[in-house]
C-alpha cells in the first residue's frame, strides 16, 4: 500500500504520512536504496513499462516488488533486495521477451 501512494493509486492518509516519513528516513540514511536507484537499475536489463510498485518485509528482508508491462503486453514482477539491489527473483511470462539485447 505504501508504494502504491506513492505513486497516486490511492488516497493518502495520516498513516501513510508516517509510512512515507519512516521511509524517506530510510533511504536518507542509506539503509535502503531510493526507488529511483532500482527503477535504472531494472531499465538496464529490460524494456518495460512500471505498473506497480511495493516495498515489503519478507523474512526480515526489506523487497521491493516492481511490476512491469511488457513490449508484447506481458506482466513481469522483479523482487528486488531493498538494501542491496540484488535482484533476488523474476516471475512472469515472456521475460525473455523484455530482456535487452
Amino acid at each position: 500500500m505504501l508504494m502504491a501512494c506513492w505513486l497516486g493509486a490511492l488516497p493518502a492518509t495520516a498513516d501513510d504520512d508516517q509510512d512515507w516519513l519512516r521511509l524517506h528516513e530510510e533511504v536518507q540514511e542509506g539503509r535502503i536504496k531510493p526507488l529511483s536507484e532500482i527503477l535504472d537499475q531494472l531499465a538496464e536489463d529490460y524494456v518495460g513499462q512500471v505498473i506497480d510498485v511495493d516495498l515489503d518485509d519478507e523474512d526480515g528482508i526489506r523487497v521491493y516488488e516492481v511490476e512491469l508491462l511488457g513490449p508484447q503486453g506481458q506482466v513481469v514482477e522483479f523482487e528486488i533486495n531493498a538494501v542491496t539491489g540484488e535482484l533476488l527473483s523474476i516471475e512472469g511470462s515472456n521475460i525473455k521477451g523484455m530482456e535487452r539485447r
